[in-house]
């Protein structure tokens, strides 16, 4: 692509050579990715500045680079100064690929728990309607049947534009995404044509980095704020938006977007009535504008309820039948991670769990709590360089529904493992609860495992689908599904 083609998308920008005739091969912001004919783009970050690496991308064979403060470097090459370069990237990574969200629906999924699950129920209704989906969220990104690892939540907005344009070169028909709120705060997913945007529910999270909880709600906004404020004819936009949560209201309001709601407790668009919970899944009457069905699936636990209305919603937006969905959910096995159970045979029941936040704790655990024959146990802990205020309101949570709870490490990353848990533990008594404290979390879990009797129920929480720890700034092999397999195991010898 020619670079003054691209150019023409930013706006205003000041050049320190011509652009004229510049061929753009890629466009780059990790200088190690650079090739020959690349146009690099400096990104100020957390950790480094790109600007800092412009040099390395010059001698890698850079065609040009997009600044946004004076560098004096080497080569004959055209800097490109703007304002904000985050935002350039976002424009010319979305020129760069050719708008790939304008060529299919897209929907975005945000709130603090449920967004995995909800990308995954619908990736399971536009599959049972015969569509080839993609799906872009915590656990990989997936298209059709294949699968690619992610990092990030969210990926950064050249990474998603690449995977968009992906999807597209694989006739994805219809994409869907979790939409974290670093990336919605971080403009990650600036450019991006949603067509359905869904609230799942709101809870205390991330407020390492979010200044407040108002703060938290005012990211997640972006995402219906960001649908627009025009009506296109012939493309509906939609706003799914969880009744029974107080934010909806605000959410309501930042859209100028159709809005359905849904709930399960009060009147709604659309409503899970006449709800029956037990240990091998809910059934329900699904109420909705265009008609009522009954649900019987293998999900377990009320939140699931509720991640099976936020799907269902954005599907009848999509044009999808109700029997259709009812096919899919009740088709539906489970999501890795996710109220996940692991069975080795054993006469109790384990069950791994990504919850790491008190909210989702609480669900979880609730849930676990009404289908106990007998003890209920958790192995939870929290995150290092993560918000430091949830870590007593994880453990209060822990200690009001589980019969014994074991603290040990998550991901401690750059912090010491044992001050995470004395943050958790210690405002607790012995007189208020039973616990113990044990850091090594393979320990813990096996532990766990050797304490339980016929009909306990054991929940390893925090870190579900995740098959490594990080400690310091390494990541190493570990996985809770794997540790509780190996100690059922050995405990059955």
């Amino acid at each position: 692509m020619k670079l003054d083609k691209l150019l023409n998308e930013i706006g205003f920008y000041q050049t320190t050579g011509s652009i004229q005739n510049v061929e753009v091969v890629n466009v780059e912001m990790d200088s190690r990715k650079v090739e020959p004919g690349s146009l690099f783009v400096c990104i100020e970050g957390y950790t480094v500045d790109g600007h800092d690496f412009l040099q390395q991308a010059i001698d890698k064979g850079a065609a040009a680079a997009v600044i946004s403060r004076d560098v004096h470097v080497s080569g004959d090459i055209p800097l490109i100064q703007v304002k904000d370069t985050g935002r350039a990237l976002a424009m010319l990574s979305a020129a760069y690929y050719d708008y790939p969200t304008t060529k299919f629906p897209l929907i975005g999924v945000t709130g603090t728990n449920g967004k995995t699950t909800t990308t995954y129920l619908l990736d399971t209704i536009f599959e049972q309607q015969g569509k080839k989906s993609g799906v872009i969220g915590s656990i990989q990104v997936k298209i059709g049947n294949e699968t690619f690892p992610v990092i990030n939540t969210t990926p950064d907005v050249l990474e998603l534009n690449r995977i968009f344009h992906q999807m597209q070169e694989k006739e994805a028909e219809q994409v869907i995404m979790e939409v974290s709120s670093h990336a919605l705060d971080m403009g990650r997913v600036f450019g991006c044509d949603y067509d359905i945007g869904i609230f799942t529910n709101l809870s205390q999270d991330h407020l390492d980095y979010h200044k407040d909880m108002d703060d938290y709600l005012r990211a997640k906004s972006l995402l219906f704020s960001g649908l627009g404020n025009d009506y296109q004819q012939g493309k509906k936009k939609y706003a799914i938006i969880n009744e029974d949560d107080d934010s909806s209201d605000l959410l309501k309001r930042s859209t100028a977007q159709q809005v359905i709601t849904y709930s399960c407790k009060q009147d709604a668009d659309m409503m899970a009535k006449n709800i029956m919970l037990s240990p091998s899944g809910v059934a329900f009457k699904l109420v909705t504008p265009i008609g009522t069905t009954h649900i019987k699936t293998n999900l377990i636990g009320m939140f699931n309820v509720y991640n099976m209305l936020a799907a269902s919603a954005a599907a009848i937006a999509s044009n999808i039948g109700l029997d259709v969905i009812k096919e899919a959910l009740e088709s539906v096995k489970g999501v890795d991670g996710r109220f996940e159970p692991i069975n080795e045979g054993q006469d109790y029941s384990v069950i791994v769990d990504f919850a790491h936040t008190p909210d989702s704790l609480e669900n979880v655990l609730q849930t676990s709590r009404e289908f106990a024959e007998r003890k209920v146990y958790v192995v939870v802990g929290c995150g290092g360089d993560r918000d430091r205020t949830k870590r007593p309101l994880m453990a209060n949570v822990a200690v009001k529904y589980a019969d014994h709870v074991l603290f040990t490490s998550d991901n401690p990353r750059t912090e010491e493992p044992v001050q995470i848990l004395e943050d958790m533990t210690a405002h607790l008594t012995e007189e208020e609860a039973t616990f113990e404290v044990i850091v090594d979390r393979t320990e813990a879990i096996k532990h766990a495992v050797e304490l339980a009797q016929k009909g306990d129920i054991i929940l390893i929480a925090g870190k579900g689908h995740e098959t490594y720890q990080i400690i310091g700034k390494t990541k190493y092999d570990f996985d809770d599904r794997q540790i509780a397999r190996e100690a059922i195991k050995e405990k059955g010898e």
